[in-house]
């Protein structure tokens, strides 16, 4: 059975590298200023979205994301381990988007995308830690959804989920289309490929090419005309028929006060040899408070 899966992806500030300048005025996150990387836990679910693809051929996986037109490499690092296309939802009307908002853009692309079988993302975003986007896009479409998933397979249109879950791991099923969120904990991603490297590494979405600090970018005109799907999908609100009062921030109950880098340091310290008195009145330490035993 041929699938057409979205992943939806998301490229967020590196949260090991969180300065004075990580908040704007407005309370909201500064992405110019930290590092991007690609989502982890949403690698974890674009590798379950390839091996889907390669168990079942014909489908088709797609990257949807949103953010401001440098979000367009977490496309290309798509399309450079196997993904087939990729579709990038960038507009000012986006921004300061908190889940709810987030999860109302996407639901109307993946509308717009139409007849997808299978959407699956990460659990949840390293820049919130959530896990709401994924439960609520699944709503806001009116499809199952499984979270916490491990291992994913389809068969005559039903998905077949293993899950992590306290206490141990549970198999479900549910039918397509469905909305599926990936652990951490389930197979990392693959590494980029060569070949696909070489053929879409001038893979972007017009925006891309008008805010790139790139003088060379003109040079390649001729490629986006001779080969198509170099030009990476774009949409704005009004593309995917969205409703501004519902986008970014004037779609958001949620406003983010601040963000700090906090270092947990302990009040006293005391070093210790690898003696036998050392180990043994360490012991017996931790037996007193209670803390072992």
């Amino acid at each position: 059975m041929a699938l057409k899966i979205v992943v939806l992806a998301k490229q967020v500030p590196d949260t090991r590298n969180v300065g004075k300048d990580a908040m704007t005025a407005e309370g909201t996150v500064n992405r110019s200023a930290l590092p991007a990387i690609f989502n982890p836990e949403d690698l974890n679910a674009l590798e379950q979205a390839l091996r889907l693809k390669e168990q079942n051929p014909g489908s088709t996986v797609g990257v949807l994301t949103m953010g401001p037109p440098r979000a367009g490499e977490i496309i290309r690092q798509g399309l450079y381990r196997g993904a087939d296309t990729g579709w990038l939802l960038t507009d000012r009307l986006f921004a300061g988007a908190d889940t709810l908002a987030t999860s109302y853009a996407l639901a109307t692309a993946i509308k717009k995308i139409g007849d997808v079988d299978i959407v699956i993302g990460g659990r949840q975003a390293i820049d919130g830690d959530t896990a709401q986007v994924g439960p609520q896009v699944a709503q806001k479409l009116g499809l199952n959804q499984v979270t916490y998933a491990e291992e994913i397979s389809v068969k005559d249109g039903v998905a077949t989920v293993k899950r992590h879950i306290d206490g141990g791991v549970e198999t479900v099923e549910a039918p397509l289309p469905v909305v599926i969120t990936v652990n951490g904990s389930a197979a990392p991603c693959r590494p980029q490929n060569a070949k696909l490297v070489m053929k879409y590494k001038r893979a972007s979405c017009p925006m891309e090419r008008t805010t790139a600090n790139d003088s060379t970018v003109g040079d390649y005109d001729y490629l986006y005309e001779e080969r198509p799907y170099l030009t990476l999908n774009q949409w704005s609100v009004a593309d995917v028929d969205g409703d501004p009062a519902q986008c970014g921030l004037a779609g958001s109950p949620t406003k983010v006060k601040a963000v700090k880098n906090i270092v947990f340091q302990a009040k006293e310290s005391k070093t210790l040899t690898a003696s036998d008195a050392d180990v043994e009145g360490m012991i017996k330490e931790l037996l007193n408070e209670k803390i072992i035993g």
